[in-house]
């Protein structure tokens, strides 16, 4: 099943399928890469900042950012 990352439950865990052209390169620098796995840590309330880690790091995405990348969630 596919989900926006910003969709992604507390510790759901997924893999990266598509991420918006427009934020290839700057996701990139943070780790966020199609194949990348990731777990969503924490979903900030009134529509903050999620934080998910990759390759045991952590990295914080806006929302706005996280609506742009879809990942195929894990059963």
């Amino acid at each position: 099943m596919e989900k926006r990352l910003n969709e992604l439950n507390f510790d759901e865990e997924g893999t990266v399928k598509e991420i918006d052209e427009s934020l290839l390169r700057q996701v990139a620098g943070m780790g966020v890469r199609i194949g990348k796995n990731v777990r969503m840590t924490t979903k900030q309330p009134m529509k903050g900042p999620v934080v998910v880690e990759i390759d045991k790091s952590f990295t914080s995405l806006g929302r706005s950012m996280a609506e742009k990348i879809v990942v195929e969630v894990k059963k």
